[in-house]
């Protein structure tokens, strides 16, 4: 991925534009996934025409936004209580409870297939 074009009339040489599937190289990923993120806008690209291309730093860009640092506390004991229950489960409390169609027994069941345009009625 070190390749350089070469300079135009003197000029700041150009930079070199990257495949998606060597980006996916370089990042152990598939391409589709490179693609798809890119379409998103999820992550930093060039379009020339209908293909995405990358540069060096769209790669390094990258590679920061999906890096992960470890959670660091400043002390070892909680600042303060731990909440008791899950904040999605704080929030599905306040609203109307839903009606539960499925079984109790904590099995699941199948459910009766939908009809198709070439059933007939009997």
């Amino acid at each position: 991925m070190g390749r350089r074009l070469p300079s135009v009339e003197g000029r700041v040489p150009l930079p070199c534009l990257y495949r998606p599937e060597e980006i996916a190289e370089a990042l152990g990923c598939s391409a589709w996934w490179v693609k798809d993120r890119a379409r998103r806008g999820l992550i930093p690209h060039t379009r020339v025409g209908r293909a995405y291309r990358f540069t060096a730093e769209h790669l390094a860009e990258i590679v920061r936004l999906h890096e992960e640092r470890p959670n660091r506390s400043t002390s070892r004991a909680p600042a303060g209580p731990a909440p008791t229950t899950p904040p999605a489960a704080r929030t599905r409390a306040t609203q109307s409870p839903r009606p539960t169609t499925a079984p109790t027994t904590g099995r699941l069941r199948a459910r009766p297939p939908r009809r198709t345009q070439y059933e007939t009625v009997a």
